[in-house]
């Protein structure tokens, strides 16, 4: 199975049902930014290794600007870590697997 299938895609319409219960690392992106697209392999290393601890997903910023807008994510790709609907931490820019596996930890 590839990590693709370990990462969820969330909408705008299930976005505050999906970020509600347990710890969430959400990753706002775009796909026309290079960057995120770099991003995308490592998250789904880390969405492996994380499995049945930790939900990665990702929240396309272009299909969900209301919510990019609530969260006033201003640069992608932005990371944020959710615990139970609530923020606990933020990343702006690319990170390694290392550094995102400790970010989550700290949730």
């Amino acid at each position: 199975m590839s990590g693709q299938e370990e990462i969820k895609h969330f909408t705008a319409d299930t976005f505050n049902k999906d970020i509600a219960h347990g710890v969430v690392l959400v990753d706002f992106y775009a796909d026309w930014c290079g960057p995120c697209r770099m991003m995308t392999p490592v998250l789904e290393g880390v969405a492996k290794d994380v499995k049945g601890k930790a939900v990665i997903g990702k929240l396309d910023i272009d299909n969900a600007q209301n919510i990019a807008s609530q969260f006033q994510v201003t640069s992608i790709p932005t990371l944020v870590l959710y615990r139970d609907g609530k923020e606990v931490g933020r990343l702006v820019g690319l990170r390694d697997a290392a550094a995102l596996k400790e970010f989550i930890q700290t949730a």
